[in-house]
């Protein structure tokens, strides 16, 4: 088998749906290695199945590799030596291919029935015996064939499974045997002579010359198929080796249950809606079932680029806990400059995100409160709440806020406060600390409980941005015109 010399690994979806995060690990995996050995990342679409493929979802997977940041060397749009890579686009290829399987005796035509192939399995499974083909068609005379055909029957195209044990070394889970019973003879192409993923996916592999094929556990069963297919493509000339396999261990979910495409959580766009760093879903992301060293799981990209080795990913299901995957995304946040930070929120802070007038928008405010606001965000989105209040015209209603905040007393509080922040310096935050902290003393509350009223009555909400940085920025003109708000509000 291949070996770590020459790497080319391929990533080969099928445009079927949204993207999801299982999908994006197994591309940032086969990249990361490719990346690591200065090897070859091809890129390819597996778009045989019409009814299920969408030119949309293909457009949503290029979308989605660019916004990661996951480039490929050879593939849609790129070109290289072996185009095209879709496979929708290679059909002689594959019908070429099935031909000399068939002259070369590696693989016979099946014809058997639907039903008679369930009658089959059901008896076998009766008898205690492996319910899987049973090599009825496998050595049929040429009269037998000649009589199917006049009954009118259609012929799949059956690959010719080896009678020994098949036996390889995964880059992860080591070496395993898989013996003829539980690997029987399969379909490789239809009855109306489309070709299936099973003959497809290893002949692109194959003519590609892909070295390391990295893919999710799920595909492990098909492996020793794909083996012996590659034996018998070597012997006709079409292969010249076969690859080293490394199965990906499963992505669990709630319930420990699988990740399915179907939970919500599962979505790529999910993360990039609520506004992820690219690099901070994907440093979450290499940690199912792969680490960077015992006591680090924040990392940068490049530096996972330069540690990655396929034999470090542990076999063990990995389970995805969104709670992590935020606080590492945060700490990313906390690592961009500020600049990059302010470019980074702009989406953010325009419509249909904004809840404000285009025209209300402050550049100044925003890249004064931006170094702030970047200590406290999870994920971008956030942005919004945080700092609508210097943009809009009177503060978000939120009355759960107002009932927290506004306490017995809050009036006289406020009025206090409005005194002291009325001959305050509003150049200096710590000044505008000292008012409202002068005010609560002459309330008898420290600064936690006399800061409460002051905070909504200009921000709508009980938690956010550093208080008093926040007014001063906003300015002692609309500070002081909120709080008259609030006080007006208390006493109706």
């Amino acid at each position: 088998m291949a070996n770590a010399t020459n790497v080319r690994v391929r990533f080969c979806p099928s445009p079927t749906g949204n993207p999801h995060v299982g999908l994006v690990r197994t591309a940032l995996f086969n990249w990361a290695f490719a990346r690591h050995n200065q090897g070859t990342m091809v890129f390819r679409i597996e778009d045989t199945d019409a009814a299920r493929d969408s030119e949309e979802s293909y457009n949503q997977l290029l979308d989605s590799l660019r916004w990661l940041g996951l480039d490929w060397d050879e593939g849609p749009e790129t070109g290289g030596p072996h185009e095209p890579y879709r496979q929708s686009q290679r059909m002689d290829i594959y019908r070429d291919v099935a031909e000399k399987l068939l002259a070369g005796g590696y693989a016979y035509h099946c014809y058997c029935t639907v039903t008679e192939l369930d009658e089959r399995r059901e008896a076998a499974r009766a008898a205690g015996r492996p319910s899987g083909y049973d090599g009825h068609c496998r050595d049929l005379t040429e009269e037998q064939k000649a009589a199917y055909v006049r009954e009118g029957r259609e012929a799949i195209v059956r690959f010719r499974m080896p009678d020994e044990p098949i036996t390889f070394t995964d880059l992860v889970r080591g070496e395993l045997t898989f013996t003829p019973d539980n690997v029987p003879d399969y379909g490789i192409v239809r009855a109306s002579g489309a070709p299936l993923y099973t003959l497809v996916n290893p002949v692109d592999d194959a003519l590609m010359e892909i070295t390391h094929v990295l893919r999710g556990e799920d595909l492990l069963s098909s492996t020793p198929r794909q083996i012996a297919l590659y034996k018998a493509l070597i012997e006709l000339g079409v292969a010249k080796e076969i690859p080293a396999f490394g199965h990906l261990p499963y992505v669990m979910g709630e319930g420990n249950k699988k990740l399915s495409k179907r939970d919500p959580q599962a979505s790529l766009n999910l993360y990039r809606e609520r506004g992820f760093l690219p690099e901070g879903l994907l440093n979450y992301l290499s940690l199912l079932g792969w680490s960077f060293s015992a006591d680090q799981d924040v990392f940068s990209i490049a530096e996972m680029v330069e540690k990655f080795d396929i034999a470090d990913v542990n076999a063990n299901p990995a389970r995805f806990d969104l709670k992590k995957a935020e606080a590492i995304n945060a700490d990313h946040v906390r690592r961009l400059d500020v600049k990059a930070f302010t470019e980074a929120c702009e989406p953010w802070l325009r419509a249909p995100h904004a809840n404000w007038a285009p025209e209300d928008f402050d550049q100044a405010a925003w890249e004064a409160i931006a170094p702030y606001a970047q200590t406290r965000l999870t994920v971008l989105s956030d942005i919004t709440a945080n700092v609508d209040f210097l943009f809009v015209k009177e503060p978000v209603e939120d009355e759960a806020s107002w009932q927290k905040a506004m306490k017995e007393g809050s009036d006289a509080l406020l009025r206090t406060a409005r005194e002291k922040l009325d001959t305050a310096d509003w150049s200096s935050p710590e000044s505008l600390k000292n008012a409202v902290l002068a005010a609560g003393e002459e309330h008898g509350l420290k600064l936690g409980k006399a800061q409460a009223p002051v905070r909504v009555a200009v921000t709508g909400r009980t938690v956010g941005l550093p208080l008093f940085e926040s007014l001063e920025i906003l300015g002692k003109e609309r500070t002081l015109a909120r709080v008259d708000a609030a006080l007006a509000k208390l006493s109706a």
